[in-house]
This record gives structure tokens, C-alpha cells and sequence, in this order.
């Protein structure tokens, strides 16, 4: 299970109802905060998840608007909060900028903490032995964009009937055999973990894209994905506009939910053109299990497919003024 809360959800600029690209996923005790825009460390404090074990950064891409907010955080970390490191990761082009965004800030070789940069390639950049986090190329304006991929570790439930009837007594034992161990009884006899396992079980899979000039490259990385998280900056009817700056249209995000057969779609970086309910009205004819985020919605990404909103912030639904 992963927990989803979104912190910025406009694209480009803040508009009054909406802060700039950042989002935060939960699993166990990790936290992983994805882009972070201007203003957002007062959105984490109104958010309620306050900075606490806030320790990795994930970027999708090195634009300003996804980064210009890590200045205010790190100062905030290293003066007020006593977290002594912050773990950064991103393609090259993105890490590049943010070092340079922290000179401006801090002067060379002043930061108040350690930040450790990790240039990602395609693949696995973190796990551990439930879940693995892992990221994909996309295509975007400049180079070394990525997405990122939260997947629970598939796993084979304990089956207490099948240990009941074999005698198995509850404790260590038990934990042993679900942890892969063969172990003998008391009486002599040898029981392997496929005596009391059932079929392995997948876990929950929450995929996040953040700006993206093309989807035909992500129906492999976004298949039957529990949860999928990605643009929707415009309209149709603006499509070559989209084309022009990187951008999808919603209807290019539903199209792609559609062909990877995804369980739930949630569009972000809404411009200020428009208002949810129009965003809305575009993808769901084309994939009806699509909602649009709002800053602050949080949301729950369970392994049997279902994503339950658990906290939704009502805005009012009109165009943003420019």
C-alpha cells in the first residue's frame, strides 16, 4: 500500500487554488517527496505532513517550476529542522541546475547540509524488501527526464489451515517458513515454505509521470498500473500548442490509461486556462476511472487494484485567472 499527497498541482505558475509541481509518497517509514516547486515547503506544513523523515528527493526533470522550491526547503532543513542530509535524485541535466540553484542561494560551498546527488539512469535507484522504487526515461523538453515507478515486492500469503493441519506450532517457526526457510519439527519432520505458501500474490503499483511531450513510450512502464499519475496541462483543442511546449492533453493522458489497462488515472499540472471540471469532461468519455487532482488530495494505492481518496480538497470550479 502507498500513500499519495499532493502538495502542487498547476502547471507552469501558481494560480490562487493551485501550488506549483510536488507530491509526496508514503510506504512503511520512507518518504518521497517527487519535484519540488516554489512554496512548497508551506504547502507540506499545511498539508499536515509537516518535514519529519523528509530525506529524498525525486525530480522528474530540471525545469524551474519543479525545482525552485528545493532553495527554501534545504535552508529550512539545515537551520530550523536539525535533518543533516538530503538525498537528491535526478538525470543530469536536472542535478546540474539544482547545484547551481544552490550556489545562488547559499554561495558556493555554504550549504547548510549535506546534499547528495544521485544521477539516475533507467532501472532500479532504491529498495528494500518489500518495495522497490524505479525510473523511466521520458520525453520532455531537455534532456534527462524520467518518471518514476513505486512497486510493492510480489509475495506468497501463509496459509494457517495448511500449518494447522501439518502441526506446525505458531511462532518463530511460522516466521521462518514465511521468510523462505525450510525448518524441522520437533518430531523430525522437514517443512518447506511451499507446504504452507500459497500462490505468490502481486503487490500495489503506483506509477508517476510528470511532464510529458509523448505517452507511446509509457504504455510498457504504465501497464495495469494500480495507479497512474501523469500531465494533463491542456485541452484538445489547444493539441498542437501541447505539441509545441512537451505537453499532453487530457485526452492524450486518457488514451494512454486506456491502452496500458490502467486501474485508476489522476491528471496533475492543470493550467490556469482551465478548470477541473473541463480537464474532467475531456478524458472521462475516453477512460471513465479518471479523477483530477487537487492540491492536498491524498490517496491510497491498495495491491487488489482499488485507489481510495481519503481526503479531497473541494475547490471551487471555475477557469483560473491569468
Amino acid at each position: 500500500m502507498f500513500e499519495l499527497i499532493f502538495l502542487g498541482t498547476s502547471a507552469s505558475a501558481p494560480s490562487v487554488r493551485r501550488g506549483l509541481s510536488s507530491a509526496v509518497v508514503l510506504y512503511k517509514e520512507y518518504r518521497f517527496m517527487i519535484d519540488c516547486g516554489e512554496g512548497t515547503q508551506r504547502q507540506l506544513l499545511r498539508s499536515g505532513l509537516g518535514f519529519r523523515r523528509l530525506d529524498r528527493i525525486l525530480l522528474t526533470h530540471g525545469h524551474l517550476d519543479h525545482i525552485l522550491g528545493l532553495g527554501g526547503l534545504a535552508s529550512t532543513f539545515g537551520r530550523w529542522e536539525m535533518i543533516k542530509e538530503l538525498d537528491v535524485y535526478g538525470g543530469q541535466w536536472a542535478l546540474q541546475r539544482v547545484k547551481a540553484l544552490m550556489n545562488v542561494v547559499f554561495g558556493p560551498g555554504h550549504l547548510p547540509l549535506q546534499m547528495n546527488y544521485h544521477e539516475i539512469e533507467p532501472g532500479v535507484i532504491f529498495q528494500d524488501d518489500s518495495f522497490i522504487l524505479s525510473a523511466f526515461p521520458v520525453d520532455h523538453r531537455g534532456p534527462g527526464c524520467f518518471g518514476y515507478t513505486f512497486e510493492e515486492k510480489p509475495r506468497r500469503p501463509f496459509l494457517p489451515e495448511r500449518a494447522e493441519a501439518l502441526g506446525i506450532p505458531a511462532g518463530p517457526i511460522r516466521r521462518q517458513l514465511v521468510q523462505g526457510q525450510t525448518v524441522t519439527l520437533e518430531d523430525g519432520r522437514v517443512i518447506h515454505p511451499d507446504d504452507v505458501l500459497g500462490p505468490e500474490l502481486r503487490g500495489a503499483r503506483l506509477v508517476f509521470v510528470g511532464d510529458a511531450g509523448r505517452t507511446d513510450n509509457l504504455v510498457e512502464q504504465a501497464w495495469q498500473a494500480d495507479a497512474l499519475v501523469i500531465e494533463a496541462t491542456y485541452c484538445e483543442e489547444e493539441a498542437e500548442m501541447a505539441k509545441q511546449f512537451g505537453h499532453l492533453t487530457a485526452a492524450q493522458a486518457a488514451r494512454l490509461a486506456q491502452e496500458a489497462q490502467v486501474k485508476q488515472l489522476i491528471l496533475t499540472h492543470i493550467s490556469r486556462r482551465y478548470g477541473a471540471r473541463r480537464v474532467l469532461a475531456e478524458a472521462l468519455p475516453i477512460f471513465p476511472a479518471t479523477v483530477v487532482a487537487n492540491d492536498f488530495d491524498r490517496f491510497r494505492i491498495l495491491k487488489d487494484g482499488r485507489t481510495i481518496l481519503l481526503h479531497e480538497e473541494h475547490l471551487e470550479d471555475e477557469e483560473e485567472a491569468t
